[in-house]
């Protein structure tokens, strides 16, 4: 793919990849994935096969792979929280909440962090996440659920 031509496809589809990225993980994030995605895209462009299909499903695998390695990113992160040796006998409730999320489902993590850390109304977690609102209901229930087990479990090993 010549440079042009690759400056074409930047123009052309920018907007619905961040879009994409954007309602998956916010609007920053999701701007410097996209960019990311481009400036991969353009690294490999030589690599390209138009016959595999349009470059509009290339970008898009580009930013399906980002996406799944910010999140690998995200778990390992709060895996190590949880891991973090505190100088207190009991065991810290932060260091256990971050285990709970780190085992819940990625659907229900994304619905629980919108909610808690980024205060977002119901409404607003559903069109970040580009799903109804119904289904930030169920996943932000389930994911409570999940962490209250998880706190209760931990409680009961302390008493």
């Amino acid at each position: 793919m010549r440079a042009e031509s690759f400056e074409e496809l930047f123009e052309r589809q920018f907007d619905s990849v961040y879009g994409y990225l954007a309602r998956r993980v916010g609007p920053e994030l999701g701007r410097d994935l996209a960019s990311e995605t481009f400036t991969r895209a353009f690294a490999a462009r030589k690599r390209y096969d138009p016959a595999r299909g349009e470059a509009r499903a290339w970008l898009f695998g580009i930013a399906n792979n980002l996406l799944r390695r910010h999140y690998r990113d995200e778990e390992r992160r709060l895996r190590a929280f949880a891991r973090v040796d505190v100088a207190t006998d009991a065991a810290s409730p932060e260091l256990t909440l971050a285990d709970a999320l780190a085992t819940l489902a990625q659907e229900e993590r994304d619905v629980l962090l919108l909610f808690a850390w980024a205060d977002f109304r119901y409404a607003e977690i559903a069109t970040a996440l580009g799903v109804p609102i119904g289904t930030v209901r169920s996943r932000l229930h389930r994911a409570r659920a999940h962490v209250r087990a998880a706190l209760e479990r931990e409680e009961a090993l302390d008493g």
